[in-house]
């Protein structure tokens, strides 16, 4: 009986002493408050800049439901642009990378600074500030890669400066200087785009055995030797251990198409407007061997605000937030409008008159799979106007016409009314070709997972049949429901 009095005694204390710690150290939160971790913890977030971002209340709602709290609050008059959350290397704690301006600067310099978790005096401190090249706030990304292959992650600033060059500056821990903690090993700016060409790494760096190989960083930039304004120079920077710097090591001449410079001018000229409305179409992917490979479509809307990725059974929405000229076309800025964390950086480029070429960069890697490469070369899939290819229809237009939905107007703004008894539903529609097929499709206003689809079997003067489809990688497939039979009535 003493036993067992003694051992309940000491059953009580221990349990005691285990509420005491789970109550001091905050433990208890995380059942009742605080949602499981994600295993990938970078995030990359883009403020909303005054007359930067598209006015929509959807992408305002979007940008303005993202965290932009450091753990650290900043002082008076610095504002705010972007947060990189990480997991610190020590494994410790979390630690910060903001980007970040003073309100009242004129020439709006950008800095970053680094936040990180002091363990004697147990808080998050900032550690560093250092300025950038790039000024343009909407442009800013930040992101971490192990560029060297030795398992530190540099971060990486891309962005834009104030002479719409494409700018990347690149940190790398160094435990050299306390009082400098990270070290710039490239910082270039190029009045065309800037890639990390990535190359595999051997089984045995994977497995933390070796160092890996670093990757090389290619600049491309305008041939001012050149009369054709698409000649490009491209320069290979490789990383050199000694003076732990990028470093040039080749320029080569890349030329590009003979196309009459005059409209050349007027499409890179940085007019606002001119070269969003030449990407103002569908457009597909066409491999490097000119064979259409891969069944994936890009649908750019900036009336809509809109970007549309087709691929196999997925069709990815995303709103257009941003866009700068570049010397050889545009940069844009894209946010999914179902996963707000999702979003994506376009660099445009000119090829000919009816091709451009394309970059896209992820900001966020997701936990789902998202394995569509969008890099490469495009083409447009339909002209301007259909009528060129023997249809009456054009992408826009005024007209009226009956049918089983009810009576729909369709506006040449690109907005269609569907009015049938005393209720009405709105949305947008575009007309455009693929495969030799004319198809229209809807977009239902509020309904982003509802848009359809159809085919245009006929288009007479009286009438146009439609029968609903769905593009995937064996081209259009028709999905087996009734036809419809819209009747014009004026």
């Amino acid at each position: 009986m003493k036993k067992a009095f003694i051992g309940f005694y000491i059953g009580i204390t221990l349990a005691s002493i285990g509420l005491i710690f789970v109550l001091a150290t905050g433990a208890w939160k995380q059942f009742f408050y605080e949602k499981p971790e994600e295993q990938f913890r970078t995030r990359i977030v883009t403020p909303r800049e005054t007359g930067s971002i598209i006015d929509t209340a959807t992408a305002d709602l979007m940008i303005w439901n993202e965290n932009l709290i450091t753990k650290v609050p900043l002082e008076d008059g610095e504002v705010v642009i972007a947060v990189l959350t990480r997991e610190s290397e020590d494994g410790i704690a979390e630690e910060q990378f903001a980007a970040y301006r003073y309100a009242s600067d004129p020439a709006k310099v950008i800095y970053i600074t680094w936040i990180v978790y002091d363990i004697e005096r147990a808080r998050y401190r900032r550690m560093w500030n250092a300025p950038i090249a790039a000024v343009r706030p909407e442009t800013i990304s930040l992101f971490t890669q192990d560029l060297i292959g030795d398992r530190s992650s540099c971060v990486i600033v891309t962005g834009m400066n104030d002479r719409n060059e494409y700018a990347m500056i690149i940190f790398k821990r160094s435990f050299q200087d306390a009082n400098e903690p990270f070290i710039t090993i490239a910082e270039l700016q190029i009045d065309g785009s800037i890639v990390i060409q990535e190359t595999g790494r051997s089984l045995a760096y994977q497995q933390g055995i070796t160092a890996g190989q670093s990757f090389r960083i290619a600049a491309y930039s305008y041939d001012s030797s050149s009369s054709n304004i698409l000649d490009q120079l491209e320069t290979t920077y490789a990383y050199n251990p000694q003076s732990q710097k990028y470093e040039q090591i080749n320029i080569s001449r890349i030329p590009g198409s003979q196309i009459e410079q005059q409209r050349l001018r007027e499409l890179l000229s940085g007019a606002p407007g001119v070269f969003e409305g030449f990407i103002n179409d569908l457009w597909y992917y066409v491999s490097p061997q000119g064979t259409i490979d891969l069944k994936q479509y890009m649908y750019f809307d900036p009336s809509a605000k809109e970007i549309i990725f087709f691929s196999d059974k997925t069709q990815q929405v995303f709103n257009w937030q941003n866009s700068a000229p570049t010397r050889y076309g545009l940069y844009i800025t894209c946010q999914n409008i179902s996963i707000s964390t999702l979003r994506r950086s376009i660099d445009i480029q000119l090829e000919s008159l009816d091709s451009i070429k394309m970059r896209v960069i992820e900001d966020l890697n997701l936990k789902i799979d998202i394995s569509e490469s969008w890099d490469g070369s495009y083409r447009r899939a339909s002209p301007a106007v259909l009528e060129r290819q023997g249809s009456s229809l054009s992408p826009a237009f005024n007209a009226l016409y009956d049918g089983p939905w009810g009576r729909i107007r369709f506006s040449d703004d690109g907005e269609y009314t569907i009015s049938y008894g005393s209720t009405s539903r709105k949305g947008r529609y575009v007309f455009y070709r693929v495969d030799e097929h004319n198809l229209l499709e809807l977009r239902p206003e509020g309904e982003n997972d509802n848009r359809m689809v159809y085919r245009i079997d006929a288009a007479e003067t009286s009438e146009m049949n439609l029968s609903r489809v769905r593009l995937g990688t064996t081209g259009i497939q028709d999905m087996l429901e009734p036809p419809v039979t819209l009747t014009f009535v004026e």
